[in-house]
Order: C-alpha cells, then sequence, then structure tokens
C-alpha cells in the first residue's frame, strides 16, 4: 500500500487545503490520484523537448514540474527543443523533476500482473533492495531473487553499487504457489545495447564527419567510441605521414572527429572504418608546386626494397631512389642496403615528379657530383694508376681509379712478354694492379688503360742510359730523303734527316748478311763504344752502318732525333 507521504510528494497538482474545508470525498480523491501516479510507469507518455543541456534533456511532460532524462540514455540520438519522443515516468529525483525512460515498463502491482509479464516476456521495473548469497534480492511487488551471473555487473564493487537502484529486468522463473521469482537483468541491458547499436548503425552514413572516443589502442590502429558501438581507425589512416604505432600519436579517452570510410555487415557482424587523415587535405594537391626536378632537397629513408630505397620528403610523401641511382660505380650496389640504412638523413636530387601517379624519382648519386666532370683533368693520358680490379670480362678487367670512376685493361694491354687468353689467368678481383692510361673517352664515359707499357723495355732502358749530345752507332733503315729512320738496336729507332752528302764508314760486305750473329756483334760493339767511324765519305744508302749523334732525347714521348755525327 502507498505511503501517504510519499504520495504527496508526489502530487505535483495537489495543493494543500484547510483541515476544515477537508472531506472524505477530497482524501478518496488525493488518495485515488495518488495510486493512479504510482502505476504511471506502465504506460508512455508523448513528451516535447523545451531544454538542451550538457547532461540532460528536460521535457514538458502534461505536469507542472518537467521530466528529465540524461543523455547517456539517448544512446547517440540527437534531441532539439520541439523534438516529440515517448517517455516513460521512473519516478522524481530530489530536486523536484520526474525521472524519465525511454523505455515502455510497467511495475507490476499483484500476482496477476506478474504472471502476464512472465507469460508475454515484458520488461518490468523493480528496485534492488540488497546483496544476498549468489545474486540480489529485487523488489518487483513481490520479493524476487536475481543471480550475480544475470546482473550485467562483475566486481565486488559494482555489485555494492547497484543495492538501491532501480532495474529493469524481465521474470525468467515463476512459481506463484512457492512464491518463488527470477529476474534476469543483464538480457534486457544487452538487448538494451544490441538496440541503441542497430539505431546507431542505421544512422551513420558513409562519408560524413562524426565524433568519438578513443577507446583502445594496438599496434594496427585504434578502436574510435563513436557513442556505443566501436568503429576501427586503422593506423594507415590516422595521418598522412608514416606512423609506426599508434600509441605515438594517440592516447586512450581522447575525444577525435574522423571521418566514416566504410559501414559494412558481414552475418551478424557489423564493421565501421573510419580515418583520421581523411579529414586533412591530401599532401600530394601541392607536390607539384613544393617539389621541382632539379632540385636538392633532404629526407628520410624510411624503407628498403630490392629495387632501392624510398625516402619521406615531408609528411605523406615519399620519393624512390633507384638502385641505379645510388652510386656512379657500376657493379658496386648490389642491394640498397649497401648504400643506405632506415632512418638515416640523405640529401638528393629529385629526377621526376609524376603527381597523378604519387610517384617522385630521386637521385643519391647526382647529389654527389658527376666524377666525370673533370675526369681528363685528374687522369691524364699517358699518366700512371693504381687501383683494385673490381670486374672481369672474357675481354679485359675493370679497374677503379677513384669513386664512380673505372677503366678498362684490354687482354692485350696486360702483358708484353706472354699472350694472355683471358685476364683471369693471371688477375683476381680485389688485386690492386698498377696501369697507364692510354686515352680517355669522356662522352662515352670510357677509360683505357695498360699494365704492359708500364713494364720496362730496350727502349726504355736505352734512353736512360743516354743524352743528348752523344754519339751512337745505328743502321739506317732507308734513304727515301728527308728524315730517314735509324736503328739504334733491337726494338729502337730514331729520326734523322739525311742530307746530300755525309761521311760513311766501309759498307759491310754483302755476302756477311747471312752472319747475322757477326753483325748484330759489331753493332752492339760499334753503339756501346761510340767508335768506328766512316773512313771514307759514301752516298747515303739504306742498309749502311753508321755514326751518329743524339740531337734531341724526349723521354717522356720516347722518341729520339739523331744527326750524323
Amino acid at each position: 500500500m502507498s505511503d501517504p507521504a510519499t504520495s504527496k510528494a508526489e502530487t505535483p497538482d495537489t495543493q494543500p487545503v484547510p483541515e476544515s474545508a477537508e472531506n472524505f470525498g477530497d482524501i478518496l480523491s488525493q488518495y485515488q490520484k495518488s495510486h493512479s501516479r504510482k502505476t504511471e510507469g506502465s504506460r508512455q507518455l508523448q513528451a516535447t523537448v523545451i531544454a538542451v543541456n550538457a547532461e540532460s534533456v528536460f521535457f514538458d511532460i502534461g505536469y507542472k514540474s518537467e521530466g528529465i532524462l540524461p543523455l547517456a540514455a539517448l544512446q547517440g540520438e540527437t534531441l532539439n527543443p520541439g523534438d516529440k519522443a515517448l517517455v516513460t515516468v521512473k519516478g522524481r529525483d530530489l530536486d523536484g523533476y520526474y525521472e524519465l525512460s525511454r523505455f515502455k515498463v510497467e511495475r507490476p502491482m499483484d500476482w496477476t500482473a506478474l504472471e502476464k509479464s512472465f507469460a508475454g516476456k515484458t520488461t518490468i521495473l523493480g528496485t534492488v533492495t540488497g546483496l544476498i548469497k549468489g545474486g540480489f534480492s529485487v523488489d518487483v511487488g513481490v520479493r524476487a531473487f536475481m543471480p550475480a551471473s544475470r546482473s550485467g555487473v562483475r566486481d565486488a564493487a559494482e555489485m555494492e553499487n547497484l543495492v538501491g537502484q532501480e532495474i529493469r529486468c524481465r521474470i525468467i522463473k515463476l512459481d506463484v504457489t512457492d512464491e518463488d521469482v527470477v529476474v534476469d537483468r543483464r538480457a534486457v541491458a544487452e538487448e538494451e545495447e544490441r538496440s541503441a547499436k542497430d539505431r546507431l548503425y542505421s544512422q551513420i552514413k558513409e562519408g560524413e564527419t562524426v565524433s568519438g572516443t578513443v577507446r583502445t589502442l594496438t599496434d594496427y590502429g585504434a578502436f574510435v567510441d563513436l557513442g556505443g558501438m566501436d568503429a576501427l581507425l586503422h593506423v594507415s589512416d590516422i595521418a598522412w605521414g608514416r606512423v609506426n604505432k599508434p600509441v605515438d600519436v594517440l592516447t586512450v579517452g581522447q575525444s577525435i572527429e574522423v571521418k566514416v570510410l566504410k559501414v559494412a555487415s558481414e552475418g551478424d557482424k557489423r564493421r565501421i572504418s573510419v580515418g583520421l587523415k581523411q579529414l586533412q587535405p591530401h599532401p600530394w594537391d601541392a607536390v607539384s608546386a613544393n617539389f621541382k626536378p632539379g632540385e636538392r632537397v633532404r629526407g628520410t629513408v624510411t624503407r628498403l626494397m630490392e629495387f632501392g630505397a624510398f625516402v619521406e620528403l615531408e609528411p605523406g610523401i615519399e620519393g624512390l631512389i633507384h638502385i641505379s641511382e645510388m652510386s656512379w660505380s657500376k657493379g658496386k650496389i648490389r642491394k640498397a642496403s649497401d648504400i643506405v640504412k632506415p632512418g638515416e638523413v640523405v640529401e638528393v636530387i629529385i629526377l621526376q615528379v609524376n603527381p597523378a601517379e604519387h610517384r617522385i624519382s630521386l637521385g643519391l648519386k647526382q647529389a654527389l657530383g658527376d666524377p666525370w666532370a673533370d675526369v681528363a683533368e685528374r687522369f691524364q693520358v699517358g699518366s700512371a694508376i693504381e687501383g683494385p680490379v673490381t670486374n672481369m670480362t672474357k675481354f679485359g678487367a675493370f679497374v677503379q681509379l677513384s669513386e664512380g670512376i673505372e677503366g678498362m685493361i684490354h687482354v692485350s694491354d696486360i702483358s708484353a712478354e706472354k699472350r694472355i687468353n683471358q685476364p683471369q689467368d693471371v688477375l683476381r678481383v680485389g688485386e690492386i694492379v698498377k696501369a697507364q692510361v692510354l686515352a680517355i673517352d669522356v662522352e662515352k664515359r670510357q677509360i683505357r688503360l695498360g699494365m704492359k707499357q708500364l713494364v720496362p723495355t730496350g727502349l726504355d732502358e736505352y734512353i736512360a742510359e743516354h743524352n743528348e749530345g752523344d754519339v751512337v752507332t745505328g743502321r739506317l733503315m732507308d734513304d727515301s730523303g728527308g728524315n730517314a729512320r735509324v736503328e739504334l738496336g733491337d726494338g729502337i729507332h730514331a729520326t734523322c734527316k739525311v742530307k746530300a752528302a755525309a761521311p760513311t764508314v766501309p759498307e759491310t760486305p754483302k755476302e756477311s748478311k747471312a752472319d747475322l750473329s757477326s753483325l748484330t756483334s759489331m753493332l752492339q760493339a760499334r753503339w756501346k763504344s761510340g767508335s768506328g767511324g766512316p773512313a771514307k765519305t759514301e752516298s747515303v744508302r739504306s742498309g749502311q752502318v753508321r755514326s751518329f749523334r743524339i740531337a734531341k732525347l724526349d723521354r717522356a714521348a720516347k722518341k729520339i732525333e739523331v744527326e750524323f755525327a
């Protein structure tokens, strides 16, 4: 039976009257109104929103006092002043407002009402009165039992807080004879949560911007609470720049705005994907204005591939250094990690920009400068070099002169003493060799080298042993006039200006030509002594052995000029 004091406090349209004016009819009418107000939870009222603040929505429910509903009870739904909504009166709070619910619930008043609710599996109101073994005692018009497993709470603190609260529950067992009633709050809460998610899911549209709260963080992304339903913010959609871990950018509890990318359902599973970076300008929209071919820029190596390395020039903008653009040295680079490492800051030259395909080609070797630009000054023809053998082919060996500069020694220029079929017969990769620069072609980026040219010859020894002015003996090789060739020794030749007459030595008898050993011995004796000059004057003829004076000795060019002595 209702408490008169409570009934009076809950009757906003009842005014106190003097005792003299009171009669039995008034008291009865007041009781009936009070009793009917206690049962208002069994029906829904059409209410009008009159105000909304940060925590609650205020309704005009037709009473002198307004009704109040927590914003959390809307579960994502938005209400504005003037909107209509169906509500149920639960009771009154300490400030005099009527506490409202969006759910149509009943508070059974007798066993007949309990049987009706049990049969119809309807949701009813009850009040948790205490903790007992295995669960809670609940007042649903009669004393009922609610198992702890069906309460919807887990730890001891939550269980204690539930005592004294009004709950929505469902009768799952009813025995009138034994007055045994068992109720379930968890099933109702799960249904309400599922209903709220269904309503929220139907309201979310792809492409719209929504507010949410970061609930949890993982290595692959973040789960964002959109007001009752979680959405996945993948790590790749957090920022245009590379994000290694979401925890580096986001924090649990942080409020963010995101764009709905995809809303999908797979059976009973519903998935919502959202993006944070999509609310920011796309960095590639301005790439043509910010990066020009030929410019020198700095960036950070983000990842290595077999074909090259990716470099982040600014957040969201990456360029590729192809392995062929990493070094001027041919064959030296087998993989990108030989040159750069992830996290390394490098200077590069922009080679090409393709905004449509989101591609920027970069050059690392170009930033270091072209080593062939001054190769002719650094390695002059005739000079000697020293370097390691970097590669070998059938026709020759490649030698590194400096970073990015290689020369080739043809197999015919390796040795003067013997025939070499292939360079591998006498050389090995990594071996340090000495060679002479024979020719340079800057346009073709080719340098020809020779090893045999640095091996001392009979000419080298002859030049080293003689000086200008020395008188030597030699054989005229021709008498065509002008400049004649003179043989000073085996493989040693000089030029001589031939005049009309000159002192001669007796010609060697023709029959002695067959005795080559005697002639060689005589020439060697005369070349060494410088003697054996002619005894009489005779015309110049090919084959004559005569005395000559060295007029010019060019040691660098290895050239000798003589005149008749």
